[in-house]
């Protein structure tokens, strides 16, 4: 069954993210004042929120199923859903969906992802598929894709469990399997990189990190600006179909194929998605093992 067009959203959506952060600031601040003011603050926020959520639960009761279907696949809208307990979609129905958002950049790498189930307990089980396994970054970035896409679409979910596809049995808890994506990456809105054409090659630096990104067709991607057969710049890379040539030592790369080159040389994927409307990139933390 086809589904409803996302909204498309601005690059001001991404403030929201952080719009939780903010509050809580604020509320922080008001310590200063005392228990007593602290109280009130918090009161104030709770009475606010409550009185959104009783007018967005009104709208709902008004809305068509077709507005609510939009409504919900809003990110904006959709959290403050979740928030009031007013999503229309179950949880299942949301993990599933997010998930169906960032399987073409699992695709991109020659990855894929399988829900299982959701336990009772509140844990989602998934099963990784035909990833790059020579390549530990490429790895590293689809867990991130994907568990930032399962934590936006369902706060609920209280643990990710991967069940490796070839072994059923053996179950990896999320914090031994994705200890290395919690501490090592963070999300950051590049807009820009919305305006490269096709074959077009360009080098940014984002919060200290030189990216390399490029588009493929429709697809943007985007790799740490580092070769790892010459271990110089990339800078001045050119693009031949999905094929990236180094401009120092040759060597090509397929782009498309997580940075595979020759042998066990590959380039080190970032991944690339559009949150709230606006493309971002996670980017490791300086300093951390590669």
């Amino acid at each position: 069954m086809a589904r409803p067009d996302r909204p498309q959203g601005s690059a001001d959506d991404a403030q929201w993210r952080t719009a939780g952060d903010r509050i809580q600031t604020l509320l922080d601040s008001c310590a200063t004042g005392g228990p007593g003011a602290y109280e009130r603050a918090q009161e104030l926020v709770r009475e606010v929120i409550a009185l959104y959520g009783a007018g967005l639960e009104r709208i709902l009761a008004h809305a068509d199923p077709q507005l609510a279907e939009r409504l919900a696949t809003d990110d904006l809208v959709a959290s403050l859903l979740l928030v009031h307990g007013l999503h229309p979609h179950d949880v299942h129905r949301r993990v599933a969906d997010a998930l169906d958002r960032v399987r073409p950049y699992l695709g991109s790498h020659g990855g894929d992802v399988d829900l299982l189930e959701i336990t009772p307990d509140g844990a989602a089980r998934l099963a990784f598929r035909g990833t790059c396994k020579t390549c530990p970054s490429s790895a590293m970035t689809l867990e991130l894709a994907v568990e930032d896409a399962v934590r936006a679409a369902a706060p609920e979910i209280c643990s990710i469990e991967v069940v490796a596809a070839t072994e059923p049995t053996n179950v990896i808890a999320a914090e031994s399997l994705l200890s290395r994506v919690h501490s090592s990456g963070s999300w950051q809105p590049v807009p820009e990189l919305a305006e490269l054409a096709p074959g077009e090659v360009a080098g940014f630096s984002i919060a200290g990190v030189s990216v390399l990104a490029c588009r493929v067709d429709e697809r943007a991607l985007a790799y740490r600006d580092h070769c790892p057969v010459c271990l110089d710049t990339l800078a001045g890379a050119r693009l031949t179909g999905s094929s990236l040539q180094c401009p120092r030592c040759t060597t090509q790369f397929d782009v498309v194929q997580a940075g595979a080159g020759p042998s066990a040389a590959h380039l080190e994927p970032l991944p690339l998605l559009t949150r709230d409307g606006v493309l971002s990139v996670a980017l490791p933390v300086l300093g951390a093992p590669a």
